[in-house]
């Protein structure tokens, strides 16, 4: 049903339907396809040959992520406003300096760029202008907001983008990938029962609690969808106990349809007291073998690349740092969603090229770094090859975590003047 996003010329839908504007028959047109990213999208775009009023719009067709996504943007500079946005519809956006806040589910999912985030919200509140000056109802007010957002879109001072998704299917774009955006801060969160029950995951908040099985002595079966394919698979969940560590919960996905394979590591324990720090300096080819646990709150960071991975982008992994390094060539380098058709400018294709040439040379032990795992909720691990003894290529270092990593822990309970 979903075809890969080509060149190739292919009729979409076409379904005559009543235009909003002008109430006579316009055309809207139809079109499932796949992109990365969003892997499965519906692009909707309507048109009226009577008045000439158009609109498009995008909605995801794929699964809800296991979290809810925060991307907060510092827009200092016009550039930043080119910057490419996929907001879903379960998306709510705001603006701290203005106290202007458009709430989720009430705009429909959009492929757009900050200055048209602007621009969108700027007409919505210009719309019904003409009725409220003729009530007299607060029409000033809201034309003075108006002026301000188009100082913001002249960027006349600097101000904060913040949009939020629980379904987690919303991204703004880094253009300065694969290094570190130092304008975008990304954040991972659990979703509340409320938020829950807004995206259709929970029918009744409540629900009675299922009894707890003992999972320790069987493997765990269940049906689910091909994250690729989106056709019938299975995944099998089997509580696991690492030596010298924990245990955790082991998650893989096989798909009969299209060979796709995915594993995903949850912890299995509660979220320790002091968040972790691992750091390992790749010295030889034999690195590569060490077995690694990144926890989904786990980021990857790589000082001679000026490389870092925020938490969740990859997910909870139980693999070797070999296989931690393919995952992560392949997010950024093949899998990125700016660097297809128009949106994929030479310097950012060559950038991004020579960025998976250094992991590669990682990989083969031709170049010294650092590999460094910082995760916050101390569930993280990586194999000390020399145990019981010191491994003298790698540190570990605990460190107590900031109110904002526990707010992105969901450790609600604990208060600001406690740091």
């Amino acid at each position: 049903v979903f075809k890969d996003l080509s060149a190739e010329d292919w009729e979409p839908t076409e379904i005559e339907s009543m235009c909003m504007n002008c109430h006579q028959d316009g055309t809207t047109r139809l079109l499932l396809t796949k992109i990365p990213f969003f892997k499965e999208i519906i692009v909707s775009s309507f048109s009226c040959p009577h008045c000439q009023w158009a609109n498009t719009e995008i909605q995801s067709a794929g699964r809800i992520q296991d979290q809810g996504v925060c991307y907060t943007l510092q827009v200092r500079t016009k550039e930043d406003l080119n910057r490419e946005v996929v907001k879903a519809e379960s998306a709510a956006t705001r603006i701290p300096q203005l106290d202007f806040e458009i709430p989720a589910f009430t705009q429909k999912g959009c492929l757009s760029t900050v200055e048209g985030i602007l621009e969108r919200a700027a007409a919505g509140l210009e719309q019904d202008q003409a009725a409220r000056r003729a009530a007299d109802q607060l029409a000033e007010k809201i034309q003075e907001f108006i002026r301000s957002l188009e100082g913001l879109k002249r960027v006349e001072r600097e101000f904060t983008l913040v949009i939020e998704d629980p379904s987690g299917n919303s991204f703004v774009e880094n253009p300065a990938a694969p290094q570190k955006d130092e304008a975008l801060t990304v954040s991972r969160f659990k979703r509340s029962p409320q938020q829950d029950m807004q995206l259709g995951l929970r029918a009744d908040q409540d629900q009675d609690h299922p009894r707890e099985a003992d999972l320790r002595n069987e493997v765990l079966m269940f049906a689910t969808n091909c994250p690729e394919c989106n056709a019938a698979a299975s995944t099998n969940m089997k509580l696991v106990q690492i030596p010298h560590f924990k245990e955790v919960i082991i998650m893989a996905t096989s798909c009969d349809s299209c060979g796709h394979r995915t594993n995903e590591v949850k912890s299995g324990g509660a979220t320790e007291a002091m968040g972790t720090r691992i750091s390992l300096h790749v010295t030889d080819v034999s690195d590569m073998s060490r077995d690694v646990l990144k926890s989904e709150t786990c980021s990857v960071a790589i000082p001679e690349l000026d490389f870092e991975l925020g938490m969740a982008i990859v997910g909870g992994k139980f693999t070797t740092l070999e296989g931690l390094l393919k995952d992560i060539k392949e997010l950024v380098v093949s899998r990125n969603p700016f660097v297809c058709g128009d949106s994929g400018g030479a310097d950012r294709l060559q950038k991004l090229a020579q960025f998976g040439q250094k992991l590669d040379r990682i990989m083969a032990g031709e170049m010294d770094v650092h590999l460094v795992l910082d995760d916050p909720a101390g569930n993280s691990y990586l194999q000390n090859v020399y145990a019981p003894e010191p491994d003298p290529e790698m540190s570990v270092e605990k460190y107590t975590r900031s109110f904002q990593q526990n707010e992105d822990l969901g450790l609600n309970d604990m208060k600001t003047e406690d740091y």
